[in-house]
C-alpha cells in the first residue's frame, strides 16, 4: 500500500491522540503493517556511554511488536561491522534483502529466519549526530520497493517523539573497516 496524504494524516493524528509512548508505537506498528506487510517491528535503544569500550555499541530492545520472541530490555553489543558504520558512523538507512544479507549482519538470524523475515529496514534516530535509537523493520518479502523504504523512513520519523536518548549517551568508533567485513 502506498503512503498517501491520507493515510499519513491519520498517522499522524494517532499519534497526537496517544497518551503515551507504548500506544503510539503500536500505533506505528499497525501502519507499518499497513505499509510493509507481515513481519515485525522494534526499536532499538543505544545506551552506550563513555564506560563502554571503543568500537562498540550496546543496544537495549525500547519497543518489539513480537516481545516473546524478541523482548523489550533485552541487550546486545554490537562491534564494527558494515552495519553499525551504516547507522552509528555514517548515520544512513540500512537495508539488506535475503537470507545471506541478514544471516552475516545479525547474530539472532537463526530466530528472524524461524519467523519467515528475510528482509530488514533500519533507519537511525539522530541527535547532534549520534545514532540514539534505530527504528527497525523486517519484512517477509523478496525485496522492498522504494516507495516502502520511504514510508518506513517517515514512520521512524513519526516516532521520535517518543524515543529519547539516553542523557549520557557517548561511543567512538574507528571508522575504517577491517578487510574482513568490507565488500568487493
Amino acid at each position: 500500500m502506498m503512503l498517501t496524504t491520507d493515510l499519513y494524516t491519520k498517522l499522524l493524528d494517532a499519534m497526537s491522540d496517544a497518551p503515551d509512548a507504548a500506544t503510539a508505537l503500536r500505533q506505528v506498528d499497525a501502519f507499518r503493517r499497513l505499509f510493509a506487510g507481515p513481519g515485525t517491528f522494534s526499536i532499538q535503544l543505544n545506551v552506550t556511554t563513555r564506560n563502554d569500550p571503543k568500537n562498540e555499541i550496546l543496544l537495549q530492545r525500547y519497543y518489539s511488536s513480537h516481545a516473546s520472541n524478541f523482548p523489550v530490555k533485552g541487550r546486545k553489543h554490537k562491534t564494527l561491522t558494515p552495519w553499525t558504520k551504516t547507522l552509528f558512523v555514517d548515520g544512513d538507512i540500512f537495508v539488506a534483502e535475503g537470507e545471506e544479507a541478514l544471516s552475516q549482519t545479525f547474530d539472532d538470524y537463526p530466530e528472524m529466519r524461524a519467523l519467515g523475515l528475510n528482509t530488514v529496514i533500519n533507519v537511525p534516530l539522530l541527535k547532534d549526530r549520534l545514532c540514539y535509537a534505530t527504528f527497525n523493520v523486517f519484512g517477509k518479502r523478496g525485496r522492498w520497493q522504494a516507495d516502502e523504504i520511504s514510508a518506513m523512513r517517515l514512520l521512524a520519523l513519526t516516532a521520535t517523539r517518543w524515543v529519547t536518548p539516553i542523557a549520557d549517551l557517548s561511543y567512538v568508533f574507528d571508522t575504517a573497516l577491517p578487510a574482513s567485513l568490507t565488500t568487493a
